[in-house]
Order: C-alpha cells, then sequence, then structure tokens
C-alpha cells in the first residue's frame, strides 16, 4: 500500500522528537504507545530514513531527525501563525506582527513604534514578548516571531540586523553610596565594589561590554549577582548587595533608593538593534517595514 506523509505524522514525529519517549509522547498526543510507534515506523518507511535509534535505555534522534524537527517545528509555527492572520485578515485587519524585545527597549524604542503603528497603521495587531537575545533568535528563525529587538552585533545567516538606538551606560548606586554625581570622576574609583550584571545568557553583548568598561578602568569586577531584570538588579542594588551598569534609558520608570551616574566619556555604547528574517512572509509585517526601518 502506498502511503504519503500528512500533518498528522509531522505532530507525532514531533512529540516524540520532543519527548524522546514514547509512552509520554502517545499520552501527550492522547493515542496508544503502539499506535504511535506504528505511525512513527510508517512515516520512516515513507520517507525511507530512520529518523529515530531505539534501545532498551533510550530514544535518541538520528542526523535526519534532528534536521527534520527543526524543519517541522517551522512548519507547524508557520501554520499556526497562518491560521491566526487568515482570522484578523476575514475579519478585516491587516493582520499580526508578533515582537520580541529585551526588556530595556520598553523604555524608548517599543512604545515610539507601537504608537506610530497605531497612527499609520491601525488595522496591524501586535503582540509582545519579553526575551532574551538567544531566544529572540530561535523565536525568529522558527516562525514564532517576526520581529525582535536586541543586543547583539552578528546574527545568524538569514537574519537582517539594524541599529536603532544609541545609549549612553550609568553606573547604578545605592541612594547613601559615596559616590555622588559631585565626585565621581573615573570607574576606578566603584574597582573594589560588587558588581551586579544581567545574566551573560540574557544578554552576552551587554555582559561583555560592561566587563570592557571594568577593565578599559584597570579592574576586573566582582561580579556578585545576576539577573534577567532590571528590576531586580536594582533592588539588589537598592539593598546595597551591589552595584551596576546598565543602559541609561533605563532608569526611568522604576521608582527605587537608586541613584544613576551617566558615564559619558567612556567609549561603550548601549546599541539596541532590529533583527528580521530575510524571507519573511508576513503580509502584515511587508507593510509596516518601511515604517520600522526608519526608526
Amino acid at each position: 500500500m502506498n502511503y504519503q506523509i500528512e500533518l498528522r505524522h509531522f505532530i507525532y514525529f514531533l512529540a516524540v522528537a520532543e519527548e524522546l519517549h514514547y509512552r509520554k509522547a502517545a499520552e501527550k498526543l492522547y493515542i496508544s504507545q503502539p499506535g504511535l510507534s506504528t505511525q512513527i515506523k510508517q512515516m520512516e518507511g515513507i520517507l525511507q530514513t530512520q529518523l529515530f535509534i531505539r534501545d532498551k535505555k533510550k530514544v535518541r534522534l538520528t542526523p535526519a531527525g534532528e534536521f527534520l524537527k527543526g524543519e517541522v517545528e517551522f512548519i507547524l509555527n508557520h501554520l499556526e501563525q497562518t491560521k491566526k492572520q487568515l482570522k484578523l485578515i476575514g475579519e478585516g485587519h491587516l493582520g499580526e506582527v508578533r515582537i520580541g524585545f529585551l526588556g530595556s527597549a520598553m523604555q524608548n524604542v517599543i512604545p515610539n513604534l507601537l504608537l506610530d503603528l497605531k497612527e499609520k497603521f491601525p488595522l496591524i495587531h501586535t503582540s509582545l514578548e519579553e526575551l532574551s537575545n538567544r531566544a529572540q533568535m530561535r523565536a525568529i528563525l522558527s516562525d514564532k516571531l517576526d520581529l525582535g529587538f536586541v543586543r547583539l552585533s552578528r546574527v545568524p545567516k538569514g537574519l537582517k540586523l539594524k541599529p536603532v538606538f544609541e545609549d549612553t551606560f550609568s553606573l547604578v548606586l545605592p541612594e547613601d553610596h559615596l559616590i555622588t554625581i559631585n565626585n565621581f570622576k573615573r570607574m576606578s574609583q566603584v574597582s573594589e565594589d560588587d558588581f551586579i550584571l544581567f545574566s551573560q545568557d540574557y544578554s552576552p553583548q551587554y555582559y561583555d561590554t560592561v566587563l570592557s568598561i571594568c577593565e578599559d578602568a584597570g579592574f576586573t569586577p566582582n561580579v556578585s549577582h545576576k539577573s534577567v531584570h532590571a528590576q531586580t538588579v536594582f533592588k539588589l542594588v537598592e539593598n546595597k548587595l551591589g552595584i551596576a551598569i546598565v543602559p541609561t534609558a533605563l532608569q526611568y520608570g522604576f521608582q527605587m533608593k537608586v541613584k544613576f551616574i551617566e558615564l559619558k566619556k567612556i567609549k561603550q555604547r548601549a546599541i539596541l538593534s532590529m533583527v528580521w528574517k530575510e524571507d519573511n512572509r508576513n503580509p502584515a509585517l511587508r507593510n509596516c517595514m518601511e515604517l520600522l526601518l526608519k526608526l
């Protein structure tokens, strides 16, 4: 009997690829384990390629299975987004633009973008999700996001990167710290303080840039705490558990007992960039890309 690949094959395959356990995948899909095994074997027969290596202890993806997993994730994400876009367009809208961002982008770039979109393209919906640089890259590549705002100097092949906002850095100190705007002269004055940084996984470029600021001043910072949220960083500073260096724009919108000293004389700058996939086919993104590129 001749079989053809159907959508259910992809759904079953992805469940097993994610769980790497047939029983758990079958429970997730609400089907029997023997039935799932039959479907996967059928799929491998149609493709004439082994997708999984099975033994008594574990299930592993073959190299072909690893490749297919990424492709299937993209296909299913794209199908889901297509359904959502169709519904919006059917209701008279122009679709949706899915936007990922770092927290610092919410201080100026994102609000300005949303206001411009609302004014010039009122029929375009937007959805927002705060994610790390790496998470945004993965989401854009797998068609879960259309647009991201990141702090990266380079991106994977197939993505486009454009700087949209340049900011200075500021030192964040407890409100009663001995160093003030008036007596601060150089970074070496805080060489003995503990530092609180955004996690390296959250923003590798930021982490490396802060280290370079300190190294230019002749010291390596003692990093006592890390976080992925500005509010947590500021709270730790407020409680005198260390000091921090952040993009200057982050000082707005928080009411805490900390003070900011802008580092105007250093060479480093906090660059926020926009990133998107070159072959993105979302009509809503295409309709407003000209506006976005003028940010």
